[in-house]
This record gives structure tokens, sequence and C-alpha cells, in this order.
């Protein structure tokens, strides 16, 4: 393909050409418009000045007779820039003025009239005319006419400025079409070899924004964007295979060695029983750390959208607070719940249920002697919040730990595989509501909020958060 017809095919040369064609039947339709209304007013001119030469000839008429009237067409016929003036006797003969010949029958029209006629001395030459007949007594007939030459002159020039303006319009608009077709194409010659370059591995690179505004700089901006969106997603992808590999090596390695230990090292049955119930619990902590992956996975993807439903928030964090409160009394923790009665809101019960498990649980390990539940409607939705009284979380280290596999503790003595948080997280995006992470001073405040339709919220009286 020639550099030439690649212009042509751009759309900038398409666009380019299509206002040529509109200017130029835009052009035609006002210059036509300017022609009529031009020969509209010459017509109507014309019509008054023949008339007033009528109404005038025939005053003298009725003054002078036929003689008289004969003598002042003859004297006005010959002047410079005469009209046209023709007397006849009832016979067609010709008695005085202007005109040689006209068509048969003119003279027998009554009104205005268009017609060729043919001037003194001249053979062949005819031109066009606008005439009144008028009929004098004892069958004699009395033309005045106006040549039209003049209107012929102004469409002859019309046409002439038309044809012209068009060829300039056509000129511009092709030198301004390439123009702009070939600027455009090179900026989208340019941002197609940076795409190339991105396609063939260059994930860094983006693409060329020459900050002008235009709709090119807006769609670079656009996809910058979303080659930047791609590229946290590769590098997270990537880091979640590094600590999948990381943190699942040493229970896959536990796993192995205990099954080995049970084929080979166990000689009683009470020792394989033992080790096969240790190979069982290796292998149902795997489970879940998949199964949660599976459900941030699927919450991230928001393809269960399906399961939502108008439900008590209340209930449900009532229901895990019980769950747990058995294991916080075992490591003698103290867990309260405050929550307001029929406290309904519209979302995943499953998934909120397990992210608020999924809190309270790593308050359990992580937040101190007193763990504190609280569910809140507001005016921008549903909160529910849980507060320890733990070391709590660095700022600097906040968004980090909402990440997968993230876990601040660098010796990893406690159980875990730092998926809670990026459960939480993902639960909230599906909501599209957030998870904050905030100071309790001391300890961790984490709060999950996500919006619910006003119709489902109830205004209750909420009582004062523990501190």
């Amino acid at each position: 393909m020639t550099a030439l017809s690649k212009l042509l095919k751009t759309t900038a040369f398409k666009l380019a050409f299509a206002f040529f064609v509109m200017f130029a039947m835009g052009s035609v339709l006002i210059i036509a418009f300017i022609g009529h209304t031009v020969r509209q007013v010459l017509e109507e001119e014309n019509d008054q000045i023949i008339q007033s030469e009528i109404n005038g000839l025939a005053e003298q008429y009725g003054a002078g007779g036929l003689e008289r009237l004969v003598r002042i067409v003859e004297r006005r016929s010959i002047r410079p820039g005469a009209l046209l003036y023709l007397v006849t006797t009832n016979a067609g003969d010709k008695l005085a003025g202007n005109v040689a010949t006209l068509p048969t029958g003119v003279l027998d029209h009554s009104g205005l009239v268009e017609t060729p006629y043919q001037r003194n001395e001249e053979n062949e030459a005819r031109h066009p005319a606008l005439a009144r007949v008028l009929s004098v007594p004892g069958g004699f007939r009395l033309l005045v006419g106006r040549d039209l030459e003049e209107r012929g002159r102004l469409a002859h020039i019309l046409n002439r400025a038309l044809f012209t303006w068009l060829g300039l319009l056509a000129a511009i608009g092709t030198l301004g079409g390439l123009f702009v077709a070939r600027r455009v194409l090179r900026r989208v010659d340019s941002i197609n070899a940076k795409a190339i370059t991105i396609m063939n591995g260059d994930l860094d690179g983006r693409l060329p924004v020459t900050g002008t505004g235009d709709e090119l700089d807006r769609l670079a901006l656009s996809l910058n964007t979303m080659l930047d969106r791609i590229n946290e997603l590769l590098k997270g992808l990537r880091e979640v295979s590094d600590n999948i590999a990381h943190d699942l090596r040493t229970p896959l390695t536990r796993l192995r060695n205990r099954a080995e230990d049970a084929l080979r090292g166990s000689k009683t049955e009470e020792e394989k029983h033992s080790a096969l119930e240790k190979v069982i619990e290796e292998s149902d902590g795997l489970i879940r750390v998949f199964n949660a992956l599976l459900l941030i996975a699927r919450a991230e993807a928001g393809d269960i959208h399906e399961s939502s439903a108008e439900f008590d928030v209340s209930a449900v964090a009532r229901d895990v607070v019980e769950l747990y409160e058995p294991t916080a009394e075992e490591a003698g923790h103290e867990l309260n719940i405050q929550a307001p009665d029929n406290c309904s809101a519209f979302g995943n019960r499953e998934l909120i249920s397990q992210a608020l498990a999924n809190l309270i649980d790593n308050a359990l390990k992580y937040g101190g002697a007193k763990i504190d539940v609280t569910v809140a409607i507001l005016d921008s939705g549903v909160e529910v919040c849980v507060r320890d009284s733990g070391s709590g979380i660095p700022l600097e280290d906040r968004d980090r730990a909402r990440d997968r596999f993230v876990r601040l503790e660098s010796s990893r003595t406690r159980p875990g595989f730092g998926l809670g948080l990026s459960l939480c997280n993902a639960v909230a995006h599906l909501h599209h509501g957030t998870l904050r992470l905030e100071d309790n001073n001391p300890g961790l405040k984490v709060v999950l909020g996500w919006p619910t339709p006003v119709g489902l919220r109830r205004i209750s009286t909420i009582l004062p958060a523990a501190e």
C-alpha cells in the first residue's frame, strides 16, 4: 500500500472530503438562492419600469392620438440604453419602434411576457426580453419591453463565481485533508509502533502523548492507564505466584514427609493412625488456602451478584461472634459485640460473614486482650467495625496488608497464610465498598463498609462504641 493510498483511506481525509461535499452543496444552494432572489428583484423592477412607461405612453396617446404616440416612440427608440418599443397595426405591420421581429402570437398576448426578439438592423441575433402589450383603439398594438441580457450576464457571473469557489474549495479541501490525514496518520503510526513494542514484551512502554488534549491524546491516556493497571495486575500475579511458591512449599514438604513417615516409619497402628491424621490436617489447611484464593478470585471477578439479597447484618455479626466466643475465652480474650436490632442491608450474606470471620480471627491472633465488634447503619450505607487492643499495623504497611500472602510478621511463626485481609478487601470491592485500616489507640480498627439502597436502611439507636 502506497503512502498516498494510506492517506486517502484515513478517517481524517474521509471527514475532510465529507466536509467538502457539504460545503459544496451549501455553496450551490446559497448561490442558487441568491440568483433566484436577484432574478425576482430584477423582474419586479423591469415590470414596474415597463408598466410605468406604458402608462405614460397611454396618456400621450390620449392627449395626441396615434400620430403623437408614433412620434414619441420613434424619438425614445433611438436613445442610448432605450427600452424596447414597437407600434403595429392590426395586421402586424410595424409603424414605429426599435424591435425588428417577434415570434408569432406575442402581440396577441395580454400581460407580462418573456420573449426573444430581433433588433433593427440585425439579421440573425436574437435577444431575450420582458415585455407588455397594450391594445390601442383602432386595432393598433403598443409593445414596451426591456432587454434581459443583464440578467444573463448576472447568471453568468454567478455561475463563474460558483465554479471558481468550488474549484478553490476543492483545492483547499484536498490539501487540507491531506495535511490533516498525514498528521493524524503519523501519530497513529507512532501509536501502532509503540503498541507493537508493548506486545513484544516491553510492558513498561507507554503510548506517546503530545499534550494537545485532542481525542488521540485522550485515547492514549486511557490506554496508558489501562496498561498501568494491567502491569500492576501482572506484578501482583507474579508476587502471588512467588508467595504461593514460598508459603505453600513448607506445608507441602511437611505433608510429604508425614506421609513418608506414615508409610515407612510407623510400626504400630496407632503411629500410622496419628501420622495419617496429621496428613489430613495438613491437607485440610492447604484446601482452605485454595478455597480462600478461589473465593477472592470470584469476589474480584464479581460473578456472585446473583446470590446477593437483603439480610440482617446484626444477626450475621452475632452468629460469627458466637462462633468465635469459645476460642476467645480459651485464649483469654474479651470479645464483645454491639449491634442494633433489624439492621437490614443488601449484599452477599456468605461473603460478608466470611469477611467478618476473617477480621475477628485476625484480631484473636494479633489483636491483644480486648476485641469489640460494632454494626452501624449510616447515611452512606452499612459499616461493620472490629477493634482490638493489640500492636496495630504501621501506617506505611496498611496498603500492603490488603495484598495476598502478605504477612507483616517477618518470622512467620504464627499460623496463617496472609489471605484474611485480602479476602475482606475483595468482598468490599464486590459490594462497591471499602476496607479501612485505622488506629484504635492502642490497637487496630478495621472498618468494612458498603452502600445499600435507601429503602433498606433502618435508622436505629446505636450504643456508644467501646473504647
